[in-house]
């Protein structure tokens, strides 16, 4: 699989959400959806019952990211109602392993989040039991923030561990992606990318999906870790 975009929705607007959602079908790899509790970060969104009622108006996959305490509790019933990918935190995780596998036997992509500040190297060993690695590139909580850079090396990094491995584990950034800083996440070891504003800022957002898509494309190409060693 290349690069994939996932617009996050929590740049758009709540109050006609459905029909966000269908400005950016046939571009859009995945709709992303931040789910927050207002416990594991200060802010508020939206929870399960709204997203089984976007799941029946949408026909793009939906990429739940779970900004929640009690993943382990709670993250099944994403991948049990339709979600295509869910994402937990591994800061807020009590059994990554067991959620992981229990997110995967719900018939979802598994995925492990990582705040900016942990260290990809201490979760090596759970790569196997996963499908996506999310690396935050701001701190979680609000959209529209400022990319941090600090990041860059840890996406090299997580991309380092799993062509070591030979591992299929897509990895995903999410926080401040635009045209000024996708490639950069490419270049490091990026193919998922999270754009909240910088698609549903734009005036036509099908076309602002298809042109980060472009851009991380040909960054991937002249990447690193594209390049046959």
């Amino acid at each position: 699989m290349g690069v994939q975009i996932s617009p996050s929705i929590l740049s758009a607007d709540f109050a006609r959400l459905a029909a966000e959602c269908e400005r950016v079908a046939g571009a859009a790899d995945w709709l992303h959806v931040d789910v927050m509790d207002n416990h594991f970060v200060p802010n508020l969104t939206l929870g399960l019952p709204v997203v089984e009622s976007l799941l029946r108006s949408v026909t793009t996959p939906v990429d739940c990211h779970l900004m929640i305490e009690d993943p382990d509790r709670w993250a099944p019933a994403y991948a049990e109602a339709g979600a295509g990918s869910v994402t937990f935190h591994v800061e807020a995780a009590a059994a990554p392993v067991r959620l992981a596998r229990s997110i995967r036997a719900a018939g979802a992509r598994a995925g492990m989040g990582l705040r900016p500040a942990t260290p990809v190297e201490a979760y090596a060993d759970l790569l196997p039991e996963i499908d996506m690695l999310l690396l935050m590139t701001v701190e979680p909580g609000f959209g529209g923030q400022k990319f941090l850079d600090v990041v860059v090396p840890k996406i090299r990094r997580a991309r380092e561990l799993v062509k070591g491995r030979d591992l299929d584990v897509w990895i995903q950034v999410d926080g401040g992606v635009t045209v000024e800083t996708i490639e950069i996440c490419a270049d490091a070891g990026a193919d998922v990318f999270v754009a909240g504003s910088a698609v549903y800022g734009a005036e036509d957002p099908a076309a602002a999906v298809r042109s980060l898509a472009a851009q991380a494309a040909a960054a991937t190409t002249a990447s690193w870790w594209c390049t046959p060693a």
